[in-house]
Order: C-alpha cells, then sequence, then structure tokens
C-alpha cells in the first residue's frame, strides 16, 4: 500500500518482490502469503455491517489481486513464479495443489498462495502456517510494520523493548498481537520456528534467512 490510504503502490510491491529475489538468488526455496488489507479487511466489512463470510470472501479476493501483482513484478525481474488460489478460479491462476506446489518449488520457482485458507473466519496469518505445515518449511517469516515483538507499542512507548526470542506459549499465554491464536498454534504443533522481523527494512528479508538484521523468534523454548 506504501504511503495510499488504499490500493497497490507500485514502488512498494517492487521492492518487496527485489527482497524476494535476493532470497531466492541465496539458493532458498521460497512460497509467500499474501495478505489483502490494503485492498479489503474482512474484518472491517464486517464491523460495517456485512456479514462475516461475505466480507471474509471478499477479502481473499482482494489477496489473488496481491498476488497476482506481486507474480507480474517478480517475473520482470527473472524469478520464475506461480500463483495458486484456494479458491479455483483456472483463467486467473492455478488451484492449490500441494504436490503441484512442491515441484514447482524443487524446479526453483517462487509460489504465491493466494485466497487464504479459502474459507471464511480465517485469517492471512493461518493461511501462513496452515501452507507452510503443508509445504514441509523450515521456517515461517512474518513480514511486518515492525522489526519483531516488542514488550510495548513501540510507536506509542518509547521505553518498548524487542525481543529476540519468545516461545509460543508465551505468545499464546500473553495474548500477543504476533499472529492469531490459530496460526501459532498451528506452527507449534509443526514444529515451525516463526521469525517477525519488518518488511519496510530494505535489505531485512536476507539479513534475517542469513541469520543477521534485526527479528524475533518464536520456538518452543525461549532462549
Amino acid at each position: 500500500m506504501g504511503d495510499r490510504e488504499f490500493g497497490l503502490d507500485q514502488k512498494v510491491v517492487n521492492r518487496v518482490a527485489n527482497e524476494v529475489k535476493t532470497v531466492v538468488q541465496m539458493g532458498v526455496e521460497v512460497c509467500l502469503v499474501i495478505g489483502g488489507g490494503n485492498i479489503f479487511r474482512g474484518i472491517s466489512g464486517a464491523a460495517s455491517g456485512m456479514e462475516r463470510a461475505t466480507a471474509d470472501n471478499m477479502g481473499m479476493l482482494a489477496t489473488v489481486m496481491n498476488a497476482l501483482a506481486m507474480q507480474s513484478a517478480l517475473e520482470r525481474i527473472d524469478v520464475p513464479t506461480r500463483v495458486q488460489s484456494a479458491i479455483p478460479m483456472a483463467s486467473v491462476c492455478e488451484p492449490f495443489i500441494r504436490r503441484r506446489a512442491v515441484r514447482h518449488m524443487e524446479k526453483g520457482r517462487v509460489v504465491i498462495f493466494a485466497a487464504g485458507t479459502g474459507n471464511p473466519f480465517f485469517t492471512t496469518d493461518t493461511a501462513a502456517a496452515l501452507r507452510a505445515s503443508e509445504m514441509g518449511c523450515e521456517a515461517l517469516l512474518k513480514g511486518t510494520k515492525v522489526d519483531g515483538v516488542y514488550t510495548a507499542d513501540p510507536k506509542k512507548d518509547p521505553t518498548a523493548e524487542r525481543l529476540s526470542s519468545l516461545s509460543y506459549l508465551h505468545v499464546l499465554s500473553n495474548d500477543l498481537q504476533v499472529m492469531d491464536a490459530t496460526a501459532i498454534s498451528l506452527a507449534r504443533e509443526n514444529n515451525i520456528p516463526i521469525l517477525v522481523f519488518s518488511i519496510h527494512q530494505e535489505g531485512g528479508f536476507a539479513e534475517v534467512m542469513d541469520g543477521r538484521g534485526h527479528f524475533t523468534i518464536i520456538t518452543e523454548e525461549e532462549a
């Protein structure tokens, strides 16, 4: 979204695409789950009186638009990419088929999973944890507005400190708004570490993959 109130900022899309390309060039197999809040948020739609299931379906369709934009940006910089949607729309992209997605990644393609889980009442975070589990991913990285999990909101509290590591249980028991509880529980059940980093930090994705940079890692045990 960039500095816009809604929609797509092509400069931001291109920058994120370049971040992904850098990591792919490191030899990492990458799959992406992209949200749709820059276009439509199901929760906001429901809050304004729309039926929640309908609002969530609209939000999932918004993620397909973002996924296609990211695919276009990646392929412009010579990164082969496939979009798979949990809601079938064969004339636009592939349906989600796990074994096909695995094969794409084995061939060095980036796979973008669109339309969340395909079901209302589930967040994009849960979709990311689900796809990470299905694809056998070694880690789940959440690119967000801040460079990790803090003791308080760093925008409101200047004394807030970034935590280098947390346990899944700490996140759940303290109701930390890192990801929703379903996503955290799913990652924990499948022993997938979650790394929270800033998508706005240029080069941040590659730095995290290289074990450097600023991030918070969530695992079974706190360091």
